[in-house]
């Protein structure tokens, strides 16, 4: 906040704007509250599986995996680290009664909302725990319908060639980065040459079964200086790399995001020293996390340092589509929808890609969930609604607080007046 108080300025006003967005906006407050949340469901085992860490309404979207399919997914793995799966989902259903809120929704609407979506969690849980090969499971354009098959039709469309066309611009004969583009900032000399040692670093984190054959793939064209990012990434520093991709042909060139990596914010009360110690740094556990979160990540996805400091580095793909709530207002068109990220939701618990170098969880997470929650099902959806309907309205009591505090100028480090 020191280093870029107009970043957090930003960030402030965006969180501002209505409870869900402060609510996106401080998964630090999220945890702090969870150290002192009873939970009953968290035992020595699934207290200590792998989650997204920052999971709500919005964080759900399309990819491209390594094997080429197109797939609908948790997104965003900047929180990501061990804990309990209770966390997941409990962020999760405060976020849907928020945004049930937004929507005017009545409570027994957004209750029968949490209710599908932790009803598809569990059901799922339990075949991942029946059937092996889970690795197997995704949602995708042969295995969805209705709105989230729409999203993935919408990724169908994009290109590389038209990110490329967005992003970078032809100079005697080779491709290099726009630099008109808002946010795009030119390197001195000095800054290129540590971004590109901390490239050439970052090859040696790719997994070797996801590396490319030639060298060639990697070869840097150019790079450039980034901001502007979401709520979450305020004020840390970001590059984009191009990179020559699998021919010299220029519609082949791979735009690559090297960005700083932020503190977990489940890290802040997890006091597992062997957890802690796994991690050179959080580029380092932002990638691990990844990997162990997705059946079949990023190709490109790594890690590497500039001066000590970790940067996660993947690929800025064409293919993602997220899914917009805006135009799902009633809640026979949410609940198919709600379903679907109960299953992704079990499916990112439960499934790690092939190429995984965690450690970490050395026992089959969906045999401890569905261990703990037994034949409570019920007990378990209850719980959890509950939480749910109960944390949403203390978010809306804290975004006033927030908001009086921010106009008010006494948030240390930032003024609000400008």
């Amino acid at each position: 906040m020191s280093a870029d108080p107009a970043a957090f300025r930003h960030k402030f006003r965006k969180m501002a704007a209505e409870p869900f967005a402060f609510y996106r906006g401080s998964a630090c407050l999220f945890y702090a509250d969870m150290a002192e949340e009873p939970d009953e469901w968290a035992d020595a085992r699934t207290s200590r599986v792998w989650i997204q860490g920052d999971l709500h309404a919005e964080n759900f979207g399309t990819y491209m995996d390594s094997e080429g399919t197109l797939v609908f997914d948790v997104n965003d793995f900047d929180e990501a680290y061990l804990g309990a799966f209770t966390w997941d989902v409990r962020r999760f259903a405060a976020s849907m009664a928020l945004l049930g809120w937004r929507k005017a929704l009545p409570d027994e609407s957004i209750e029968q909302l949490i209710r599908t979506y932790v009803g598809a969690y569990v059901a799922q849980v339990r075949s991942f725990a029946r059937n092996p090969g889970d690795e197997l499971f995704s949602l995708r354009l042969d295995s969805t319908e209705g709105v989230l098959h729409r999203v993935l039709q919408q990724a169908t469309l994009a290109t590389r060639i038209g990110l490329l066309d967005e992003t970078t611009t032809i100079v005697d004969y080779e491709r290099v980065f726009r630099r008109d583009r808002p946010g795009t900032r030119e390197l001195g000399a000095d800054e290129r040459a540590r971004v590109e040692r901390a490239f050439e670093a970052y090859l040696d984190t790719i997994p070797s079964g996801k590396r490319a054959a030639s060298s060639l793939s990697y070869a840097v064209k150019d790079v450039v200086g980034r901001s502007g990012f979401g709520i979450g990434s305020a004020g840390l520093p970001a590059y984009n790399v191009l990179v020559e991709g699998r021919t010299q042909a220029l519609e082949n060139d791979v735009v690559l995001s090297m960005k700083q990596a932020n503190v977990a914010a489940p890290s802040r009360i997890v006091g597992d020293e062997r957890i802690r110690a796994y991690f050179t740094d959080h580029g380092h556990r932002t990638a691990v996390s990844q990997r162990a979160l997705q059946a079949h990540a990023d190709p490109w996805l790594g890690h590497t340092q500039i001066d000590g400091v970790g940067y996660v580095v993947a690929e800025l793909s064409p293919y993602v589509a997220d899914l917009d709530w805006s135009d799902l207002t009633e809640p026979a068109e949410m609940l198919p929808v709600l379903e679907y990220l109960g299953r992704a939701t079990a499916k990112m618990h439960c499934v790690s890609d092939s190429d995984s170098e965690q450690a970490l969880v050395e026992f089959q997470s969906e045999d401890a969930i569905a261990s703990v929650i037994g034949d409570r099902d019920e007990e378990f959806a209850d719980s959890v609604v509950a939480f749910g309907t109960r944390y949403a309205e203390q978010t809306r009591e804290d975004h006033r607080l927030f908001v009086d505090a921010f106009r008010g100028g006494r948030i240390k480090g930032v003024d609000a007046v400008r």
